[in-house]
């Protein structure tokens, strides 16, 4: 009987359904899969726009900026010039006819994206010297000792006509005559084997 047991323990395991371990899979969106979808879609689509600089463009230091707690350093009447290329380095410009005063100009700058560079803190910084190189006095100058100096909006006349741009493109189409061609064999001069 024990043996009967057995099998009939094996006929109700065998007619018991089988779970399955992997359940088939559904095409039901999981919670946060179009959130997920949404964000690829705008990031593939901020992603040309990358170098507009949304955030905006780093700013770049251009010329030699005098720091201030440097410039504290330099004393009238004893400081020299080679005390101040120490301190604060060679100057951005000196004085056209003589050394007696060096100009260190400094502009923060930053790059806009299809327009002109724009300038921030500009400032220069004027060292004056007397005839035995000796500090007289440093002082800053600003926007209002600026002079504005217009662009002169003219051109240099060229002898000739003027072209449009389509002359300039076809001006040389059947302009010259066919060029004249080597011939591919050996002319008289050559030796014949």
């Amino acid at each position: 009987m024990t043996g009967r047991r057995g099998g009939g323990n094996r006929t109700r395991e065998m007619a018991r359904p089988i779970a399955s371990v992997n359940p088939p899979a559904t095409r039901r969106a999981l919670p946060g899969h179009q959130a997920v979808r949404a964000a690829l879609l705008a990031l593939a689509l901020a992603a040309p726009l990358g170098g507009c600089a949304l955030f905006g463009a780093p700013e770049e230091v251009r010329g030699n900026r005098a720091d201030p707690d440097l410039l504290k350093e330099i004393t009238p009447n004893v400081s020299s010039r080679a005390d101040v290329s120490a301190l604060l380095g060679s100057p951005s410009a000196t004085s056209t006819f003589d050394q007696s005063e060096w100009y260190y100009i400094s502009a923060t700058s930053h790059i806009r994206p299809g327009r002109v560079p724009g300038m921030e803190n500009q400032r220069v910084v004027v060292v004056s010297f007397d005839d035995r190189g000796i500090v007289r006095g440093v002082r800053e100058l600003g926007e209002s000792d600026m002079r504005n100096v217009p662009v002169v909006e003219r051109t240099t006349p060229v002898p000739g006509n003027e072209r449009s741009v389509l002359q300039a493109l076809f001006g040389n189409i059947g302009r010259f005559g066919p060029t004249t061609t080597q011939p591919d064999s050996p002319g008289p001069s050559a030796p014949s084997p």
